[in-house]
């Protein structure tokens, strides 16, 4: 499909509050077939995702480290977790221990959930990534690990504000970006 055909039908996937504010574009480089992949998702006439460059507003993750002492990344635990660090330990442990422990295991397992979605953004393919998501349906978009694909869900005039608000708690353990998108389908930028 032709970049203007695909740009087309994306934009009239856009949420009718977000037309105008939003924009997809795809510079071409008519001699340079490599270069097809690149990609700017703009808002309000500023370049706020550019897959293949890191120099972006938005925060990209470097280690572990940087993403476990982020203080924006709230990690929350459930009993089950907690009971599961219980069993394992097979002793008396005191309760905020527990927490803690468990607290520290799920961390683990975002971070590197968050490296290799970062890890393929910038390997990703804006084209093949967008054609995917208009034959899958938003409901898979929004629940995969593939960053343009949750941006994308996001923005989708299909998902309902009574959805995106029920959605918080799921967007804390995304990346930036998809964060920002968030905020800003919610109104809140």
């Amino acid at each position: 499909m032709s970049w203007s055909k695909l740009k087309q039908q994306l934009e009239g996937f856009l949420s009718p509050a977000l037309n105008g504010r939003v924009e997809y574009r795809a510079p071409g480089y008519r001699y340079l077939p490599d270069k097809s992949g690149i990609c700017y998702i703009s808002v309000d006439k500023k370049n706020v995702l550019n897959m293949s460059d890191k120099t972006n507003t938005i925060k990209w993750y470097q280690t572990e480290l940087e993403i476990k002492n982020d203080p924006d990344i709230q990690i929350p635990i459930t009993n089950d977790e907690i009971e599961a660090v219980r069993k394992a330990t097979k002793g008396p442990v005191p309760e905020d221990r527990l927490i803690v422990m468990a607290r520290s295991r799920k961390s683990t397992e975002h971070v590197k959930e968050l490296l290799s979605a970062q890890a393929l953004l910038s390997k990703s393919n804006f084209i093949v990534v967008a054609n995917k998501f208009l034959t899958t349906p938003v409901e898979e978009s929004l629940e995969s690990n593939d960053i343009v694909l949750n941006i994308l869900a996001l923005l989708d005039r299909r998902v309902g504000k009574k959805r995106i608000l029920s959605m918080s708690d799921k967007m804390k353990l995304k990346h930036p970006i998809v964060q920002y998108f968030y905020g800003l389908r919610r109104g809140t930028l």
